[in-house]
C-alpha cells in the first residue's frame, strides 16, 4: 500500500504547481524605485499684441485762392518784390512824399520843456494853434497864436537849505503869456522837414532883486525858434509831428527853456 501513495501525491504536486505560478504572476509588485524630478509646470502661451490702427493722414488745407479780377503784384522800381507798404500811393497829410490835398491846413503843437539855469528851475508848457499855406508841395508859412505857463523855483539843494524865491517867503512863482507868431517849414526828405519860427509875447517874466529875490513883471519878449521835425500820416487828411527846436534867447528872461520838444497835429481843409 506504500508504493501506490507515492506516484499519486507526485502527480497530485505537478497538477497543482502551474496554478501556483499563475496565482504568483497575479500578486501586485511594489515599485521600489527612488522617486524621479516633479513634473515641469506648462509654460503660459504668449499672446501677439493687436496691431496699433495706423490715424488716417489729415489732408493739407488748400490755399486760399485770390478774388478773381485782381492781378498778382508785379516788381516795379519802387517795390522790388512786387509788394508794397501800407497807404503808400495815398497822399500824405503834409505833402511829405506826395502832392499835398490842399493848400491849407490847421496846424496846433503843444510844447513841454525845462531848463536850469543859476539853481532856478523853469518848467513849462505851451500850446500854439495856426493856420498854414502852401506854397509850394514843400514849403508852407502861416501865422498863429501863442499861450504858455510857466513855473519857477529853487532846485533841490536850495530847497533842503530852507530857501525860499524872495522876502515873502514863495517857493515859486507861476506866469501866463499871450503871443502871435509866424512859422516856416520846408520838407527836406520825405517826411524830415526843418521847421522855424518868430513870435512876439506879451510876457510875465521873473526878475531878480539882491535885497527881495525873484519878482514877476511884465514885457514884450520876442523869441526865435528853429529845428528839425519828423511827420507820421494818419491818414490822407491828418498827421502828427514830434519837432525839436532851440531858443536863441535862452537868457533869464525868455520864455522857453533852451530846448523845446513840441507834438503837433495837422489837419488839411478847404481846397
Amino acid at each position: 500500500m506504500k508504493l501506490p501513495l507515492l506516484p499519486l501525491l507526485l502527480l497530485a504536486g505537478a497538477a497543482l504547481l502551474p496554478a501556483h505560478r499563475a496565482q504568483a504572476q497575479e500578486k501586485p509588485v511594489l515599485n521600489s524605485a527612488p522617486p524621479g524630478p516633479p513634473p515641469v509646470p506648462p509654460r503660459p502661451t504668449e499672446t501677439t499684441p493687436a496691431p496699433v490702427p495706423t490715424p488716417a493722414p489729415v489732408p493739407a488745407p488748400e490755399p486760399v485762392r485770390e478774388p478773381s479780377g485782381y492781378p498778382a503784384p508785379q516788381p516795379s522800381g519802387d517795390a522790388p518784390s512786387g509788394l508794397d507798404f501800407p497807404n503808400r500811393e495815398t497822399t500824405k497829410a503834409g505833402g511829405a512824399e506826395d502832392k499835398p490835398p490842399t493848400k491849407k491846413f490847421l496846424y496846433t503843437n503843444f510844447g513841454l520843456g525845462f531848463s536850469s539855469n543859476g539853481g532856478l528851475n523853469q518848467f513849462n508848457i505851451s500850446a500854439a494853434p495856426a493856420i498854414g499855406f502852401r506854397i509850394t508841395d514843400k514849403f508852407a508859412i502861416g501865422p498863429g497864436i501863442s499861450y504858455a505857463y510857466s513855473s519857477f523855483s529853487l532846485d533841490d539843494n536850495a530847497k533842503r537849505a530852507g530857501f525860499a524865491l524872495n522876502s515873502n517867503g514863495d517857493k515859486s512863482i507861476k506866469s501866463s503869456n499871450l503871443g502871435l507868431k509866424a512859422f516856416a517849414q520846408y520838407i527836406v526828405y520825405k517826411e524830415f522837414f526843418v521847421h522855424a519860427e518868430y513870435e512876439v509875447t506879451n510876457a510875465e517874466l521873473i526878475g531878480f532883486d539882491p535885497n527881495d529875490g525873484y519878482f514877476k513883471f511884465k514885457r514884450t519878449v520876442t523869441t526865435p525858434l528853429a529845428g528839425i521835425g519828423y511827420r507820421s500820416s494818419l491818414g490822407q487828411n491828418s498827421a502828427v509831428d514830434i519837432v525839436g527846436l532851440y531858443n536863441f534867447d535862452n537868457s533869464l528872461g525868455s520864455l522857453y527853456p533852451g530846448f523845446v520838444l513840441r507834438f503837433s497835429f495837422l489837419f488839411n481843409f478847404g481846397k
